[in-house]
């Protein structure tokens, strides 16, 4: 696909991710080095100490590796360096089993970006951790990163994300369906006004222990969210037997969503069994509630989970303009998008609105950008 000459050259383990996933779509190879070398246990991998099969960047390259068809992926000895030559996207039926030191969600956000450009649809079962308290969780990815895809025009029967049993760490055990229909271009966006918040949806969840924990949870969200908006509605859902995983955990998924279908997000996780003080319901409740009233006020048309998504969605949109409003970028958008110059040499332009009468909370962004006119290479033979 692309010459050695035109290979990117990184230098340590952040924005891993980024990378193979922006290498894979442009089809430019990538030389990391320097991953994790001073450290007492360098290259590749989970935690200090973590067996291969637990490693969850190993399981990443792998998880890359078997949606693509002829990638070469080359790492040294130690695993401090990685080349990656992305092959074609291929898709079809597969299941992967994640490392559970990370949630199903880090795999997920980058097949997310992935998915849509496939040769054949996609349609994977990942198994691990459902829910934790560092990546986005399933559902919230459910709730925000969808409705944004079908902004872009990508929908369809197929397109479906559902938890089939629910994982808690450190055991894992959770699975989950993900299902994305192939597209050969994208529709550009305009995303500039957020609307009123209208309504809040919520799922709290209890895995091996009492059902009533989720009512617990429910209650004291309500508690602080009641004075702002009546229609609230927080589901239950409590599995149980094996659908309900390896370890015990609760926890809360909350969705604000926007007069003009802007989805906004929080959530929390209990500790994990055995790791950090116990946490009562009542506080877990409450703490995600407050998280989701901080959400709002940051604000913008896309939650911070899912504005490196938007972005990369706009850059890779037909020849014309995309809009989108933001919140604050996240630290991990702004290295996004030196990334997304290096790969697709994409600018953004990028306008700071200040809050005032129209825009509520804190201050926007309001980021614009002509697309490259990326079509789906593996639809039509050249």
């Amino acid at each position: 696909m692309a010459s050695q000459a035109h290979s990117l050259s990184y230098s340590g383990c952040n924005f891993l991710r980024q990378r193979l996933v922006l290498s894979t779509l442009s089809g430019r190879p990538v030389k990391i080095r320097k991953i994790r070398a001073r450290d007492d246990n360098p290259g590749l991998r989970g935690n200090s100490g973590a067996r291969s099969s637990q490693d969850f960047e190993a399981s990443f390259i792998r998880l890359l590796d078997k949606v693509t068809n002829g990638s070469r992926i080359e790492i040294n000895q130690t695993g401090t360096t990685l080349y990656y030559q992305p092959g074609l996207l291929y898709g079809g039926s597969m299941e992967h089993d994640c490392s559970v030191l990370r949630s199903i969600g880090y795999y997920l956000e980058s097949l997310l970006c992935l998915a849509p450009f496939m040769k054949h649809p996609l349609r994977i079962v990942l198994r691990g951790v459902t829910n934790d308290q560092v990546d986005p969780s399933v559902d919230v990815l459910k709730a925000t990163a969808l409705p944004l895809l079908k902004q872009f025009g990508i929908d369809g029967e197929s397109f479906e994300l559902k938890v089939v049993r629910r994982g808690m760490p450190p055991g894992g055990g959770g699975e989950v369906f993900f299902s994305c229909p192939v597209r050969n271009v994208l529709k550009p966006i305009q995303l500039i006004d957020p609307g009123k918040i209208k309504r809040i949806r919520g799922m709290a969840y209890s895995v091996r222990v009492s059902p009533q924990m989720a009512n617990r949870i429910v209650d004291s969200a309500r508690s602080i969210l009641n004075k702002f908006i009546p229609d609230i509605y927080i589901y239950t859902d409590h599995m149980k037997g094996i659908n309900s995983g390896k370890s015990p955990g609760f926890g809360l998924s909350l969705v604000a969503e926007t007069t003009n279908g802007t989805f906004l997000s929080a959530e929390l996780a209990s500790n994990p069994q055995g790791q950090g003080a116990a946490m009562l319901p009542e506080d877990l409740g409450r703490n995600c509630a407050r998280l989701l009233l901080e959400e709002i006020y940051r604000g913008g048309c896309v939650d911070s989970t899912n504005q490196s998504l938007a972005l990369l969605l706009m850059t890779l949109g037909q020849q014309d303009v995309s809009k989108v409003l933001l919140g604050p970028l996240s630290p991990y958008t702004i290295e996004f998008l030196r990334h997304l110059k290096s790969f697709f040499q994409i600018m953004f332009k990028i306008e700071t609105k200040p809050c005032g009468e129209e825009l509520k909370g804190g201050d926007k962004v309001l980021m614009t950008c002509v697309g490259i006119g990326f079509s789906n290479l593996s639809k039509t033979l050249k």
